[in-house]
């Protein structure tokens, strides 16, 4: 597949400095290419707890989308799909982290717990604060030892970071860090793999065929069953996250995994406010790319238990603006037709030989669809 790249080699370095000039300023890098490539604050005076997050990249625009006033201070990036080294995560808390301390929000893989994990101990024998917590929202495989860590992060990275921005300690930042983790679950549904530059791409799911559960790299999920539309897709991830919701209301988040259109994800977000856990839902970030897997064709659905405190943070004005927002999930609002416009039914009368007029060019019209969007199409 043609991609619109350089080369390998170049994407993530020439990716991240063309992110960082449509900033304004907000956002910096450290000199640190080609192997350490960190997003940081510009305007960060480390009078407040640091979030530092990251992991490899192509799930844009996590991580470094998100680095802002009221989210993360700092992301750690790795190159497609592999976590960044121990140095560039030491890099990233040495330069962001002061007295108040530092917390690392790591997602479930051993590459990224393994490095976050020496890069945090080299960071206290530097006499840093830093606490690391590890985010496990994904409920698709339940056999697995320690689940992976996917969109639900995102839930994360917004409460975490709007306590962070109104000055509370790390050690609050960190309880309500791991309270968000217990309650996040979220799990994915693809029709397609995705592309990794530079590789074949893996032709795993056949066309009429859906994977429910797959991984953010493209891991194989649960199962794949037959494509039956989006009503079909909803429920079955439905299915799977009504069990183990929580009390009391939810935020949703849905997150397109790259390829998805944006008709494609409106529609999802509609069967979303049909399916069975609707009256559950009091407010939905998205539908939005927040933690893609480069172009999967899917879309992952997180779900959180909510007070009022953790409402307002995910509420809270942030500077990133790949972070949608939070809005209320309800009803659709349908307004009457200007005067004169509303529909009038008409009676139908027997006339055969008009019937049978009308119908034949009715088909005439449906034989001629293909001619007739071409022509439509062109200026």
């Amino acid at each position: 597949m043609t991609q619109f790249i350089n080369s390998k080699e170049t994407l993530v370095t020439e990716a991240i400095d063309g992110l960082l000039r449509g900033t304004g300023g907000r956002l910096a890098r450290l000199n640190g290419y080609p192997h350490i490539k960190v997003v940081v604050r510009s305007d960060w005076d480390r009078a407040k707890v640091a979030l530092v997050s990251g992991g490899g990249s192509g799930h844009e625009p996590s991580h470094a989308g998100f680095v802002g006033r009221g989210m993360l201070t700092a992301a750690v990036c790795g190159d497609v799909f592999a976590s960044p080294s121990v140095d560039a995560v030491l890099a990233g808390i040495l330069a962001v982290a002061g007295k108040a301390g530092c917390l690392l929000i790591v997602k479930n893989y051993t590459g990224d717990r393994l490095n976050f994990g020496l890069a945090a101990e080299r960071a206290r024998a530097f006499g840093r604060k830093v606490v690391m917590v590890v985010v496990d929202d994904d409920v698709a495989l339940p056999d697995l030892p320690q689940a992976r860590g996917i969109a639900g992060t995102l839930f994360v990275h917004k409460i975490a970071g709007a306590m962070a921005e109104a000055g509370a300690d790390l050690d609050s930042i960190a309880a309500a860090a791991r309270r968000v983790i217990s309650g996040a679950i979220s799990i994915g549904m693809s029709l397609d793999t995705c592309t990794v530059p530079g590789s074949p791409k893996e032709e795993r799911i056949a066309c009429g065929m859906a994977e429910l559960g797959l991984g953010i790299h493209g891991e194989a999920g649960i199962e794949q069953v037959d494509f039956d539309g989006a009503r079909r897709a909803m429920t079955m991830v439905v299915e799977r996250l009504a069990p183990a919701m929580g009390k009391g209301p939810h935020v949703a988040l849905l997150n397109n995994l790259g390829g998805a259109t944006a008709l494609e994800m409106a529609v999802l977000t509609e069967e979303l406010a049909r399916s069975v856990i609707a009256a559950r839902i009091r407010w939905i970030v998205g539908p939005a790319p927040l933690m893609t897997s480069l172009d999967m064709q899917g879309f992952s659905l997180s779900l959180l238990p909510v007070d009022a405190d953790d409402e307002a943070a995910l509420s809270a004005p942030v500077a990133p603006h790949a972070w949608p927002g939070l809005s209320a999930f309800g009803a659709v609002e349908v307004l009457p037709l200007p005067d004169g416009l509303t529909p009038i039914r008409p009676m139908a009368s027997a006339h055969p030989g008009r019937r049978a007029l009308i119908a034949g060019v009715c088909a005439a019209l449906a034989a001629a669809e293909h001619d007739l969007n071409a022509l439509d199409a062109k200026s």
